[in-house]
């Protein structure tokens, strides 16, 4: 194997390298991994071209594959060095053991020409579906891109391909094993082995990044496969899978099993105005989103009774009929079941409705059920309930999910039990990350309208009953975020999440309140503090849209 001239190349790299060659590989906690990344940048990879039609033994991969090939190599060229970087497409076959007609994995790995000598690992969204390109920047972190920062970047399609919200892709048990945590492991190794036949040697650190489905694959990636990662960034991260998906079916039941239970676009709004006029300001300043979700969640009740319609019957939009009451109830309050999912997990925590969430656009458009419900006629919570229960669960697309029996599911209680654990992040143990010096950083929108943050609240309260609190802040910074939804909300944070994290892993700088910057069209370059959970950040005079202008305080 040939090398530039130009290449600086110690005994521990050439080692790194010559592994690589033989398909082997080296941990990122060998001597490969821990050299300096300063000159990992100094080191000149070879040309792009030099990768088509590489491929991985399945030997090197972690889990069972039919091996990994590269499909095709693009050099992308730019006027700046630092922006130009190899694109490599490739596919992870499925192992000899995989049910016929399993798909493969694809997968995508950005190799920048000026490497920093670190690696990033991209999650996904919903179902994925598509091939995570880990071209653009963190979700629920928008702002600079790690590719742009010289991290080596990669991510996959999780093993099938098909639309963000169809669950038909389950059918295939290989295929949901994949989408639970397997594609994690397989795509990880299958870059790595690649990074090393590029680079000649190792990243010197390994991050996953994402949010949502991307965020539970990133906490999934600390309970499951703690020695591949540094560092984890899991934002708005589903933790709790088959909890989401069972509310989105006591949603769905509410709403259209019971006569008038629908609650319209209109009635929504209704809903979000009455907490604002009475929550906004518990905060210190009305800025249109509610700060200060604990006070209000005191006043629930009184909420509730102002939103009433006198006789309890539907009389108009101005206010909620009971069986309407209802149907924000099942949204609002937790779902609890006579059963344990994995992990001894009981219960789903309800979603912030009556503290400023906004579901206006999240119940969807129809007052009757459509066959199958879909996201824009009967929201996005009961038709993706309703397509986890007849493909994950059932594998049944006739099911009736409107009569399925919460509390009591008969035959597939067990079946709910299994997948739980095979899609979901519920797991306390992280024992294995925190003891190698991992470390995590998580954050939740307190409006999120999808994954209720009162989930991810109720883990991080159960890392702290585990470790007590001073141990959990050596290796987990959790931060929510008043007013900020799935992705979008009445303040939608930008912040500088990788910097963080990476300040923190290589230098020992823990991050404290971090800053960030509002992106949300209309109030777009307002700054608030992000303040460390439970704190929030409270108005204490001066300019209402500068940080600086607030502080994290508890109640």
């Amino acid at each position: 194997m040939a090398l530039p001239s130009s290449f600086k190349h110690s005994t521990v790299v050439m080692t790194a390298a010559l592994l690589a060659a033989c398909g082997g590989g080296t941990d990122t906690d060998t001597t490969a991994a821990k050299t300096s990344a300063a000159a990992a940048a100094e080191a000149r990879p070879r040309n792009c071209d030099a990768l088509a039609g590489r491929t991985v033994p399945a030997a090197a991969i972690g889990l069972p594959t039919g091996g990994a090939t590269v499909t095709s190599v693009t050099t992308v060229a730019s006027d700046d060095r630092a922006a130009a970087y190899c694109q490599v497409l490739g596919s992870i076959a499925a192992a000899p053991s995989d049910a016929a007609g399993t798909p493969e994995i694809r997968f995508q790995l950005n190799l920048p020409l000026v490497w920093n000598g670190k690696a990033v690992q991209m999650g996904g969204a919903g179902y994925n579906g598509t091939v995570v390109d880990a071209t653009a920047a963190i979700p629920f972190a928008p702002g600079a891109t790690p590719l742009s920062q010289g991290y080596a970047t990669y991510g996959s399609d999780s093993g099938h391909t098909g639309a963000l919200s169809s669950a038909e892709f389950a059918l295939n048990e290989a295929s949901l094993t994949n989408f639970g945590y397997a594609h994690i492991k397989k795509t990880h190794d299958a870059a790595f082995a690649l990074i090393r036949q590029y680079y000649l040697r190792a990243p010197v650190r390994s991050y996953f990044a994402g949010g949502s489905t991307g965020g539970r694959e990133g906490m999934t990636a600390v309970q499951r496969y703690p020695r591949d990662y540094d560092g984890v960034i899991a934002n708005a991260p589903a933790l709790n899978f088959t909890g989401v998906r069972l509310h989105g079916v006591r949603i769905g039941q509410a709403a259209y099993g019971t006569p008038g239970g629908f609650v319209n676009r209109a009635k929504q709004l209704l809903i979000r105005s009455t907490v604002l006029a009475q929550c906004d300001a518990d905060d210190g300043v009305a800025d249109g989103l509610v700060g200060n979700v604990a006070a209000c969640r005191v006043k629930s009740g009184a909420i509730l009774a102002a939103l009433r319609c006198p006789s309890g019957a539907d009389e108009g939009d101005t206010c909620l009929s009971d069986p309407q009451i209802a149907t924000v109830r099942a949204i609002a309050d937790d779902l609890e079941l006579p059963y344990a999912l994995a992990h001894g997990v009981t219960r789903h925590q309800g979603y912030n409705i009556l503290q400023g969430a906004d579901f206006s656009n999240t119940m969807g458009s129809s007052a009757t059920p459509v066959a199958p419900p879909t996201v824009p006629a009967n929201g996005y919570m009961f038709s993706q309930g309703d397509g986890y229960l007849k493909y994950f669960i059932a594998k049944d697309a006739a099911l009736n999910t409107l009569q399925f029996n919460l509390a009591n599911p008969g035959t597939l209680q067990q079946r709910l039990v299994d997948m739980s654990a095979t899609v979901g992040a519920t797991n306390p143990d992280i024992d294995t990350f925190r003891a190698r010096g991992g470390k995590l950083i998580v954050l939740h929108g307190l409006a999120d309208e999808i994954i209720s943050p009162n989930a991810t609240i109720a883990y991080y309260q159960g890392q702290v009953a585990k470790y007590g609190q001073s141990k959990v802040e050596d290796f987990f910074r959790f931060y929510t975020v008043p007013g900020f939804g799935h992705s979008v909300g009445a303040f939608s944070p930008s912040w500088a999440a990788l910097d963080a994290l990476d300040q923190w892993v290589e230098k020992g700088t823990p991050p404290g309140t971090l800053v960030a910057t509002d992106v949300t069209a209309a109030t777009a370059g307002r700054t608030r503090p992000l303040c460390k959970y439970p704190a929030y950040p409270r108005y204490n005079g001066g300019d209402v849209n500068a940080a600086a202008s607030f502080a994290c305080v508890v109640n």
